[in-house]
């Protein structure tokens, strides 16, 4: 959801949004483990407001670069981030941070290591909510302006929308998202290191929005459910797993190239449910004359 709003929003390519997943993830790690032993709530806020500032500090400066430079720049971002934390003794190196705190209990929802439904409900609320927000974003004058610039940036300027502020929310607001996210994943596994974060799986994130349909929230949602799906599925392939989940991915796209969910489906009901509406009211027009 959160590279929903970078890629499919604001026409932003990031290929380095691990990143901030792993900024969210390392920040519950060393609050909640024996560096500070926070609670888990505690963390969380936390975490998500650090990954928003990295947010802004990666895009302050990059975000006047467009296309493939901003890729790139994005990118080493992602590798930066892996390799400091594999680096840093204070961030447990390449042995990772353990004993990471879990969330609360929640009534008859017991966290543990075994039972993953307490997991999969903590997580449907986390991403309900944060559907309810971007969509009440979306259908904001900061949607339209993302829109605008997603459509024709230099356009966009010349009405007079300030792109850069608009694309800096995008980015801080899509880090903010990426960050929860790894506060979520941290809480579960309770053992995070530096190979949890590889470029591969910025990519795979990339690929879940594509799939999806770029720019649609629900297409992202089930791009990702696709994406974490499909390997499970070809591991009888063996070595071959990863080569076969790309041939299939390449195969979706060919024959779906808007995605499983196109974002201008949205669009063709409403015109559907406005048409109907709008000629019932001419027909009570020309009666009325």
């Amino acid at each position: 959801l959160g590279l929903n709003v970078v890629v499919g929003l604001a026409g932003l390519l990031d290929l380095g949004y691990v990143g901030f997943y792993a900024v969210g993830a390392y920040v519950v790690g060393i609050l909640s483990s024996q560096h500070a032993n926070l609670p888990w709530l505690v963390c969380v806020p936390i975490a998500v407001a650090v990954s928003m500032l990295a947010g802004v500090i990666l895009g302050t400066p990059t975000l006047r670069l467009r296309g493939d430079y901003l890729a790139i720049v994005t990118l080493g971002f992602g590798e930066i981030i892996r390799i400091s934390a594999n680096n840093a003794d204070w961030l447990g190196g390449s042995r990772g941070i353990s004993k990471i705190a879990k969330p609360p209990n929640i009534g008859p929802l017991k966290f543990g290591i075994l039972d993953a439904k307490p997991y999969f409900f903590l997580g449907l609320t986390v991403i309900l909510i944060t559907v309810f927000f971007l969509r009440r974003l979306e259908n904001s004058r900061v949607g339209r302006a993302w829109n605008a610039v997603r459509e024709d940036e230099d356009a966009a300027e010349l009405m007079g929308v300030h792109t850069f502020k608009f694309k800096l929310w995008a980015f801080a607001i899509g880090a903010a998202i990426g960050g929860l996210a790894g506060t979520l994943y941290a809480g579960k596994v309770r053992f995070i290191n530096p190979s949890n974060f590889p470029l591969q799986l910025s990519i795979l994130f990339i690929a879940a929005v594509v799939l999806g349909g770029t720019g649609n929230m629900w297409g992202a949602i089930l791009g990702g459910a696709v994406v974490a799906w499909m390997p499970e599925r070809f591991r009888g392939f063996a070595d071959k797993r990863v080569f076969v989940f790309g041939v299939a991915l390449v195969l979706v796209m060919v024959f779906r190239p808007q995605g499983l969910i196109p974002r201008k489906i949205r669009k063709e009901r409403w015109l559907a449910n406005w048409k109907p509406s709008q000629s019932g009211d001419a027909d009570s027009g020309v009666s009325r004359g």
